[in-house]
């Protein structure tokens, strides 16, 4: 019999040597600034084209599917999610459809199902106006500011109080963020949990403890997280609920929470798995690959054989004040410090160090695994702390912040592929488009 012949849409080159690994007839489509090289010993066909430009991406798909059927269609990249439920749609094949990977998309939308169907009430509201977010403050005693797609925390704003309502109002017309919405602040621990499903069955795969330092921006994660069986019973519940309400049928989610003192809240949700290292981190403890059980999904209904947790991993994140980096030192140490499975700098003398306003923004992490939760945690941390970035004021502080349109420019990424082409058919919710760039 011959290989499966699949699309990945996206993907850094890793990710789709892992596709061709499992001996698949590969078509990869890539946007050009993405483009790596390295991966066209591994695809029978590679199309340098943005996959978010939906009417020329789908008319080629459509071309080759015509030529030689394509099995199934895949992705691994958050800017490519709706364009997959898309594609899939359009050519017929199984897998998540349009309506499931936009409400996993659109924060407004999957927020009014989860209320309409009482999963976690959250108060909210889309793109209010001053007086109207002044008077959601006031009630609520504290918000947060968000765009209505996206993800790496890019244009979240916490308002802790009334009396900062207008600052972060300006801060958002600065910023460039049109499409936003806000929701009451969430007290509580923060956690995401790893699931897989196949056939509409979802299986919990892992539940990761998050660290944000206080802020947005995600400073650390471990796998598993600490709960009692109770709260962990009960964040399965609200996850699974959630999957078979916005009616996910195959791969991987990504479900972001907060444990508050009311029980588990759903912050978002994503039909893909989790960014920032954390398939590493539960490749380790559970011997799951999730990117890899993803494309099995080809050949096989049910390809996730999940174990329980065999110790613990733990990401630190290594962040530095802005400006301009002079010097490095201590990442040899950190590699052997015990515990430690990985290091990576990513930056070095001469690069810029901007202020932590989205993921993108940390200077590179500390990997460490062990035999507990705590320990794995405690061992991330110490190693990361040996690693000394030392930055130099940059010429120009001081000058405008980057906006949403310019960070976007950096990735070569839009929030909403198909704003510029929104119908009944590609937005099942008829709402109006949203996130496009700035």
């Amino acid at each position: 019999m011959s290989a499966p012949r699949v699309l990945v849409l996206g993907g850094k080159a890793g990710i789709v040597r892992k596709a061709a690994a499992l001996g698949y007839e590969l078509v990869h489509v890539q946007k050009p600034s993405a483009f790596d090289a390295s991966v066209v010993e591994h695809c029978a066909e590679v199309l340098l084209v943005d996959y978010q430009d939906v009417p020329t991406v789908t008319a080629l798909v459509r071309a080759l599917h015509e030529q030689r059927p394509i099995a199934r269609v895949f992705t691994q990249t958050e800017a490519a999610q709706v364009v997959a439920g898309h594609l899939t749609e359009t050519l017929g094949l199984p897998g998540n459809t349009t309506r499931t990977t936009r409400l996993l998309h659109d924060k407004p939308a999957l927020r009014a199902l989860l209320n309409e169907r009482g999963r976690g009430p959250v108060a909210t509201l889309t793109r209010p106006t001053l007086d109207e977010l002044r008077d959601f403050v006031k009630t609520h005693g504290a918000a947060v500011l968000k765009p209505t797609m996206g993800s790496g925390s890019i244009g979240v704003r916490l308002i802790h109080s009334p009396d900062e309502t207008d600052a972060a109002w300006a801060w958002r017309e600065e910023f460039g963020l049109d499409a936003f919405m806000v929701e009451q602040l969430l007290v509580g621990q923060e956690l995401s949990v790893e699931t897989f499903s196949a056939g509409g069955r979802h299986t919990v795969v892992a539940v990761t403890g998050k660290e944000t330092g206080g802020g947005v921006v995600e400073l650390g994660h471990v796998v598993p997280a600490p709960l009692a069986d109770d709260e962990l019973a009960a964040v399965h519940r609200i996850v699974l609920d959630l999957l078979d309400a916005v009616g996910l049928v195959d791969g991987p989610a990504h479900t972001e929470l907060i444990l508050t003192a009311d029980g588990p809240r759903v912050v978002e949700s994503h039909s893909r798995r989790g960014g920032d290292r954390i398939n590493e981190l539960v490749r380790l403890v559970h011997g799951v690959d999730l990117e890899e059980t993803t494309y099995r999904l080809a050949e096989d209904d049910a390809p996730l054989r999940a174990a329980p947790a065999d110790g613990a991993a733990a990401i630190r994140y290594l962040v530095a004040p802005p400006g301009v980096v002079t010097s490095v030192t201590g990442a040899e140490d950190a590699e052997n410090a015990p515990g430690v499975v990985d290091v990576d700098v990513d930056v070095e003398p001469g690069d810029t160090v901007h202020e932590l306003r989205w993921s993108e923004d940390r200077c590179g992490y500390v990997m460490a695994y062990a035999e507990d939760t705590a320990t794995a945690v405690r061992l991330a941390a110490e190693a990361a702390a040996r690693i000394v970035i030392t930055t130099a004021p940059a010429a120009g502080a001081g000058a405008p912040e980057a906006t949403l349109g310019e960070l976007l420019d950096e990735v070569d990424e839009v929030l909403d592929p198909f704003a510029a082409d929104m119908n009944a058919t590609t937005n099942p919710t008829n709402e109006p488009a949203r996130g496009v760039r700035q």
